[in-house]
């Protein structure tokens, strides 16, 4: 099993959850991360880093947010790998807790 990235990370890409993974297995997009399921060994310690909860292990995906499950497999494979702490994204407050944010996606 692996850990997938949601919906509330779109927009706001905080990356507290990249400075606790022992194997660095999150990729970044322009306004987007996505974990790499052939890199995460399930230690769950980015779940409680994340503060738009958007971290869940793939069983315990939302059913309204299991698209993102396939997201984060295509996904890993294009983006660049990220191991060290950014800046969230400059509006991450306004978009905190915002729903239906998929349509901003940019892959």
């Amino acid at each position: 099993m692996t850990h997938v990235v949601t919906e509330d990370c779109i927009l706001c890409r905080h990356t507290d959850c990249v400075d606790v993974c022992p194997v660095d297995c999150f990729r970044k997009g322009e306004n987007f991360l996505v974990i790499d399921p052939d890199e995460c060994i399930d230690c769950a310690v980015c779940v409680a880093e994340c503060p738009e909860n958007a971290i869940f292990a793939e069983d315990d995906v939302p059913q309204e947010q299991q698209i993102f499950i396939q997201l984060n497999i295509e996904l890993s494979q294009k983006w660049e790998n990220i191991t060290k702490k950014e800046d969230a994204m400059p509006d991450a407050d306004k978009w905190h807790n915002v729903q239906n944010k998929l349509q901003y996606l940019v892959k």
